[in-house]
């Protein structure tokens, strides 16, 4: 068996660094950090690449690929901090609806997300202490929060117990409100329905829990381009950095923290791969295991490479002007979405044992 990615994966994911280093370096990330959406001429030339297509089924206008194809590019978007939705609405919303398999929302919906013209948001967490309901006509009502570039979204598949409904963001019951938090390159956001019409996409559980842990992998794969990075900044920092006449680099203490670093993203990198091929090709069981570990592994050492990275750093690590602090965020947001490294593990466990 061949685990090698095929010379045209790699060759996408080059054209998206390529296109990422020239279309939005740090200078763009930086500029849009305390946007609400991120929906410009960068998300319009991804789109051209056809990155918001290729999960989508041919006859939608997709081009029917898999997440494998799509792994080694939602990394390179996470090298970059790209803050665009790709996760939220090329990943998430297209397998919602594709799971579900409702006829007339895939002919609504799917067209728009292939070609980007159309941005998708999954909005699966209740408020505290909340329920999202949903009636025979497809009437929703809920609030949810730390939903992903809600802000941007043109529709959202709101889930409901194990429904989930596919609902127009414009509808004017639907409030969408920008939430504030650590990492200005994830955009989150809390969406109240109050009797919002949408249609029913799936009711059995399978879509919801597809959705998520693709979303999920998705999410881990991004995480796998920011920690490699975050650790290609601290080495070429380590050798030009000078202490005691000697490079940091040279330093027993720093080689350990890299090597450390240099575990974590290699077992991170096997594990969400892994993932990856299971949400392809393995069945409904092995995939929610393979999502559970990775996430579970990503939550729990992926945020601390970026953490070493900054002790590496020292001082100039916590200031604004240095983009390190900015990897740190990203995958401290990882961390926690979700759910905790706890929460995963504890799952986990349920399933082996």
């Amino acid at each position: 068996m061949d685990f090698e990615f095929t010379e045209d994966q790699q060759l996408l994911a080059t054209s998206v660094r390529h296109y990422l280093a020239a279309r939005a370096p740090m200078g763009y990330v930086r500029s849009v950090y305390d946007a609400d959406a991120a929906v410009d001429d960068v998300w319009r030339g991804l789109a051209d690449i056809g990155i918001t297509g290729m999960l989508v089924e041919e006859r939608f206008g997709g081009a029917g690929m898999g997440l494998v194809d799509l792994a080694l590019p939602l990394g390179e978007l996470g090298r970059g901090l790209y803050p665009g939705p790709i996760p939220a609405s090329a990943v998430a919303a297209v397998v919602a609806l594709q799971t579900a398999g409702d006829e007339e929302s895939c002919e609504r919906w799917l067209p728009g997300l292939a070609d980007g013209s159309i941005v998708g948001a999954v909005a699966l967490t209740d408020a505290r202490g909340t329920a999202t309901t949903v009636d025979h006509r497809g009437a929703v009502t809920g609030h949810k929060v730390f939903v992903l570039d809600a802000c941007a979204a043109d529709m959202i598949v709101v889930a409901a117990g194990s429904a989930l409904v596919a609902v127009d963001a414009t509808d004017p019951n639907v409030c969408v409100t920008p939430t504030d938090t650590v990492d200005g390159s994830r955009k989150f956001a809390a969406v109240e329905c109050d009797g919002a019409t949408g249609a029913i996409v799936s009711d059995d559980g399978s879509a919801r829990a597809a959705t998520d842990d693709t979303f999920g992998i998705a999410m881990v794969l991004d995480g796998i381009g920011a920690a490699d990075r975050a650790l290609e900044l601290a080495i070429e920092y380590a050798k030009e950095r000078e202490q005691f006449g000697k490079p940091i680099g040279s330093f027993q203490a720093i080689q350990h923290l890299c090597a450390d670093m240099l575990r974590a993203i290699e077992l991170g990198r096997a594990v969400g791969y892994y993932a990856a091929w299971a949400c392809d090709a393995a069945d409904a069981v092995e995939r929610h295991r393979a999502a559970t570990m990775a996430r579970a592994f990503a939550a729990d050492d992926f945020y601390r490479v970026a953490a070493n990275a900054i002790q590496i750093f020292g001082g100039i690590g916590f200031t604004w002007e240095h983009d390190i602090h900015l990897y740190y965020k990203r995958l401290l947001t990882l961390s926690l979405f979700g759910g905790s490294a706890s929460d995963h593990l504890e799952e986990l466990a349920a399933i082996v044992l």
